[in-house]
C-alpha cells in the first residue's frame, strides 16, 4: 500500500457512512439512521482534540474531572463524529445539529454503543461500502 492510498482512504472516511440503528432486543432496524465519519477522518481527529480541551477545561484545581463531566465530554465527542441523522419526533424530522445529536444519543446507551461501534469500524469504509 502506498501513502496516497492511505490518504485517499482517510478522505473517504471524511465523507462518512450511513447505517441503520437496530432494536437492541431483536436486531431489527427501527427507522433511525446515522451518518458517521470514519476513525481516520479529520472529523474524528478534531473530535478527539476537542475532547482533550473539554476535559482540561472541566478539571478542578487538582486536575481531576468528575465522572459526570467525563461522561458529558465523551458524549460530546461521539456527537462530533456524527455527520447526519434521520430521525423523527412527533412525526416530524428532528433538525440535525450538535445539540440534537447529543439529545438523541442520551435517549439510550444502546444508541450510543451502535454509533460508537460504527464510528470505529474501518471495515464500513472499505471501497464501495462507504
Amino acid at each position: 500500500m502506498e501513502l496516497n492510498e492511505i490518504l485517499a482512504g482517510n478522505i473517504d472516511q471524511e465523507k462518512g457512512v450511513w447505517f441503520d440503528i437496530v432494536d437492541p432486543f431483536n436486531g431489527e432496524p427501527i427507522c433511525i439512521r446515522f451518518r458517521v465519519a470514519g476513525p481516520d477522518s479529520e472529523t474524528q481527529r478534531k473530535a478527539r482534540l476537542a475532547l482533550s480541551d473539554e476535559l482540561a477545561e472541566l478539571a478542578d484545581e487538582n486536575g481531576k474531572v468528575s465522572a459526570e463531566n467525563r461522561e458529558k465530554a465523551r458524549l460530546n465527542c461521539l456527537a462530533r463524529c456524527v455527520l447526519g441523522f434521520e430521525i423523527q419526533e412527533d412525526g416530524k424530522p428532528i433538525p440535525f445539529n450538535h445539540a440534537n445529536v447529543v439529545r438523541v444519543l442520551k435517549a439510550g446507551t444502546w444508541l450510543q454503543e451502535q454509533v460508537d461501534s460504527a464510528a470505529g469500524d474501518r471495515s464500513l469504509f472499505q471501497g464501495d461500502a462507504a
